[in-house]
């Protein structure tokens, strides 16, 4: 059976692009692409699915493809020239033919060890035309160990909406010892993984991942996990769907075992690739910690920021003497101050709350200015966190045009005594006009009725009441009397 799957296989490097296309689509495989790309799926192929229906489908074409060539030859190519592994190679096939074949020399491919590089999708035969390729964007919370299977396009196989892609790959023992022996960020789920990525087929720029719809995805034979629809509250807005890398680690055979991957797709007109990734995931305590040893600015490229933006400018009529600089942020102090360099202010953001946002949901949108703000342009702010040691009192701050700065700290509540006097409408004094002056006052001034506002007012209509019973009780039931106000009487504040 090996010695079948070696002849095998080098049959298939001879093919042409015809024959590969004949090939695949026989076995109902994506015809499309390059010839490395063909060469690599039916080598797949023969080292997987390789039946005796397909072996001898590779055995019809190569014999074909030979009688074509050798019947356009007309001298036929002499014995001498063909070297000992060609005649390996066309020796179970010269039974039954006495045509006469060219040789192919194989004296400088070692199949196996480009096969190898096939298999796990590290390599490519070097193409004639550089052809670009689909990229997808970086992402912070996952670092790249090894690239399974480059972004390949899902092709569809019918006209049905429904799709179905399978693709198959195995793990080197290396890539295997690197899942084992990786930490658990929690219980099953390890740090080192294997990932599959989907995004548009865009090689214009690095593509974000995008889900196509009726996307479910089957490790073999178990379906995985897909992130659900984010609840939308507002009316007439779709629901959105956090498009993330879906882990495939726990349904794979963490050995020398082949895997199956099937996606199953909707084609509704977009084209989608997929790719394979063998990744570690970070969390947000180690992303803080790689922040703080690589992306600190210094206090004094900081304190020459602030005198950039707060320089006169000679064409502005207003001239800024200062700027206010909050040292509390979402109800919190801020301990990692932070922001992007894109951003043009001087307001920082936690760097611990920010990370911790968006390990739960990447958004990657600055909390001051509404702008983007990914982890690679993110730096510590030193002069601002050099303040915050400094002043553990104030909430807020004031840059000033030479770079320095004060704290502004929150002012005393103001007093809540009265200022003026305070007229008791319906008192006993005050009969609608403004009381005259009382001898016995200070300077000739009037004294006037203060009312207590600290005092409950249940409190003080119980006294009232008892004070109008006493007076109803001495001088017998009164008409009731109204306010008057005469005209041009002014408030008494």
């Amino acid at each position: 059976m090996a010695a079948e799957l070696v002849e095998a296989k080098n049959m298939v490097m001879s093919f042409r692009v015809s024959d590969l296309q004949m090939l695949l689509g026989f076995v109902g495989r994506s015809k499309s692409g390059l010839k490395h790309e063909l060469v690599t799926r039916a080598l797949q192929l023969v080292q997987f699915d390789c039946s005796p229906e397909v072996f001898k489908k590779i055995k019809e074409l190569y014999e074909t493809r030979y009688a074509k060539k050798s019947s356009e030859v007309a001298p036929p190519q002499p014995q001498q020239h063909r070297s000992p592994e060609a005649l390996s190679i066309h020796s179970s096939y010269d039974r039954g033919s006495t045509v006469a074949r060219t040789s192919i020399s194989t004296t400088n491919i070692d199949y196996p060890a480009l096969y190898g590089k096939y298999l796990n999708g590290l390599g490519r035969l070097p193409p004639k035309v550089a052809k670009p390729e689909v990229r997808l964007v970086k992402l912070p919370f996952y670092t790249t160990l090894d690239e399974l299977l480059k972004p390949t396009e899902l092709v569809p196989q019918s006209n049905e909406k429904l799709q179905e892609s399978p693709c198959i790959f195995a793990l080197t023992p290396r890539q295997v010892e690197l899942i084992r022996n990786s930490k658990e960020l929690q219980p099953g789920v390890k740090s080192v993984q294997v990932v599959l990525r989907i995004c548009y087929t865009d090689t214009s720029s690095p593509q974000e991942d995008q889900y196509p719809p009726n996307i479910a995805v089957k490790v073999n034979h178990n379906y995985c996990s897909v992130p659900g629809y984010y609840p939308s509250n507002k009316p007439g807005v779709e629901p959105k769907r956090p498009c993330r890398p879906i882990n495939l680690t726990h349904f794979m055979y963490l050995s020398a075992a082949t895997n199956r991957i099937t996606v199953t797709w909707g084609n509704y007109g977009k084209s989608y690739s997929v790719g394979l990734y063998l990744v570690r995931q970070m969390t947000s305590a180690e992303l803080l910690q790689r922040l703080k040893t690589i992306g600190v600015k210094h206090p004094e490229l900081c304190k020459a920021l602030v005198k950039e933006k707060l320089r006169l400018d000679p064409d502005s009529e207003i001239a800024t003497t200062g700027v206010r600089v909050s040292l509390i942020v979402v109800k919190m102090r801020l301990s990692v101050p932070c922001r992007a360099e894109t951003c043009a202010h001087l307001q920082c953001f936690d760097a611990v709350f920010y990370l911790q946002m968006n390990e739960k949901k990447p958004t990657w949108m600055c909390p001051v200015c509404d702008k983007t703000a990914p982890y690679d342009q993110l730096i510590i702010d030193g002069l601002l966190s050099k303040i915050l040691s400094e002043c553990e009192d104030a909430d807020e701050i004031e840059y000033l045009v030479d770079g320095s700065w004060c704290p502004i700290r929150a002012e005393k509540e103001r007093s809540c005594s009265p200022q003026c006097p305070i007229l008791v409408l319906g008192s006993s004094d005050v009969n609608g006009l403004l009381p005259t002056p009382n001898a016995n006052g200070e300077n000739g001034k009037a004294t006037a009725d203060v009312v207590d506002l600290t005092l409950d007012s249940s409190s003080s209509e119980e006294e009232e009441e008892e004070d109008e019973e006493e007076d109803d009780d001495e001088e017998g039931p009164q008409p009731k009397r109204r306010c008057s106000y005469e005209k041009g009487l002014v408030s008494a504040c």
